[in-house]
C-alpha cells in the first residue's frame, strides 16, 4: 500500500485500488490530487501488471468536488491544468474502471464517474452537479455525455437547476450499475474487479476502446469547450460572489451580467 498526496494505492492480482484519502474534507480534490490521479491512470494504462482499476473514497464520502480554498488559489485556465490532465487521462484510459461510491458525490465527484465502466452506489450516496450555483459550467465532458445519456430534458434538471439526486434516481437515470448497502459496497465492487481481472486483457481493452470510439472525439471536443468557458465564468463577478457566499455561508447576490467564451 502506498500513500501519495492524499491518495492511497494498492495493487493485488491485477487490480489497482485507488483511494481518495482526505476523509476530513470529504475527499475534496486539490490541484495536486488531480495531477497525481492523472499520473496514476496514465501509469496504469501502460503497466501490464494492471488489468483493472477500482476507485473509491475513504471515510464518509466518495468526493465532494473541488476543495474550494485550494481551487480559488489557482483556478483552471483554458489550456493545460491539473483538471485537464485528469480529464485527458480518463478519456484515454482503455482498461476497466470501477467506482465504489458512497456519501457525497458532488461536482467532479459526479462528473468523473461518467468515465467509469461500472459504478456501484451505496444507499447513502447523494449526487449533485451544482456548477450553476457557483456561476460556472460543468466539466469532464458532462455537458455532452449527460444529455447524450439521459436526454436534454432530464439533463436540464441536473445541470441548469443543479438538483441533487439519490442513488435510486441515479440508477433510474442510468448513472450507476447497481445500488448496494454501504456495508457491502466495496466488496461488491471488488468482486466485479476480480471477475474482470480474469478476462483476456487484450480483448478486454479492445472491447472498451470500441465502445468508446464513437463518442471519444465528441467528449474531447466538449471538454475543450467546457474548459474555455469555465476559465471565463470562474473569473466573472457572479462567480466571485458565489464563492465568497459559499465560504461565508450566506446566500449569493448575483448581478445578472453575462460573459461567454463563445461570444468573445
Amino acid at each position: 500500500m502506498k500513500t501519495i498526496d492524499d491518495i492511497v494505492t494498492e495493487r493485488s492480482e491485477g487490480i489497482l485500488r485507488v483511494e481518495l484519502n482526505r476523509p476530513e474534507k470529504l475527499n475534496a480534490m486539490t490541484s495536486s490530487m488531480y495531477t497525481k490521479l492523472a499520473e496514476l491512470f496514465n501509469d496504469a494504462a501502460r503497466d501490464e501488471r494492471t488489468r483493472v482499476v477500482l476507485w473509491h473514497g475513504a471515510g464518509a464520502s466518495f468526493c465532494a468536488g473541488n476543495d474550494i480554498e485550494d481551487f480559488l488559489k489557482n483556478p483552471p485556465g483554458p489550456g493545460e491544468s491539473p483538471q485537464a490532465r485528469l480529464m485527458n487521462a480518463l478519456i484515454d484510459f482503455d482498461k476497466p474502471l470501477i467506482a465504489a461510491v458512497h456519501g457525497a458525490a458532488i461536482g467532479g465527484g459526479t462528473t468523473m464517474l461518467l468515465h467509469c465502466d461500472f459504478v456501484y452506489a451505496g444507499e447513502s450516496t447523494k449526487f449533485q452537479m451544482p456548477f450553476i450555483n457557483l456561476a460556472v459550467v460543468p466539466e469532464f465532458g458532462s455537458s455532452c455525455s449527460v444529455p447524450a445519456r439521459i436526454g436534454h430534458i432530464r439533463a436540464a434538471e441536473l445541470i441548469l437547476l443543479g438538483l441533487s439526486f439519490d442513488a435510486r434516481r441515479a440508477a433510474d437515470l442510468g448513472f450507476v450499475t447497481e445500488i448496494v448497502s454501504d456495508q457491502n459496497l466495496l466488496a461488491t465492487a471488488a468482486e466485479t474487479a476480480r471477475k474482470l481481472a480474469t478476462k483476456p486483457a487484450g480483448a478486454l481493452q479492445a472491447c472498451k476502446r470500441l465502445m468508446k470510439r464513437p463518442f471519444r472525439e465528441q467528449i474531447k471536443t466538449a471538454m475543450t469547450a467546457e474548459n474555455e468557458e469555465f476559465s471565463v465564468q470562474v473569473r466573472s463577478a457572479d462567480a466571485k460572489e458565489a464563492f465568497a457566499a459559499f465560504l461565508e455561508k450566506r446566500p449569493p447576490h448575483f448581478t445578472g451580467t453575462t460573459k461567454s467564451a463563445t461570444a468573445a
